[in-house]
């Protein structure tokens, strides 16, 4: 997770990747619009590291992981 960072002066202090204004956020949109790591950083943020966009995908995990999430039905 170094290669996160969450500074309260960039983007309202969502977690970026360190040393950018690239919102994990913003990756995990790109990859849920079915981009691979290599169209991210091919067409969008070419300054990114594969191990970047992992990491994005890491920090999604560990916030499911860490939370209880109750889903309600569409019928209730």
């Amino acid at each position: 997770m170094d290669r996160l960072s969450v500074n309260s002066q960039i983007h309202f202090g969502k977690p970026c990747i360190a040393g950018t204004r690239i919102t994990v956020q913003s990756v995990l949109e790109l990859l849920n619009e079915g981009l691979s790591f290599e169209e991210i950083i091919r067409d969008y943020y070419p300054d990114l590291q594969v191990e970047d966009i992992r990491a994005c995908l890491q920090y999604a995990i560990a916030l499911v992981a860490a939370e209880d999430v109750h889903l309600a039905s569409a019928n209730s």
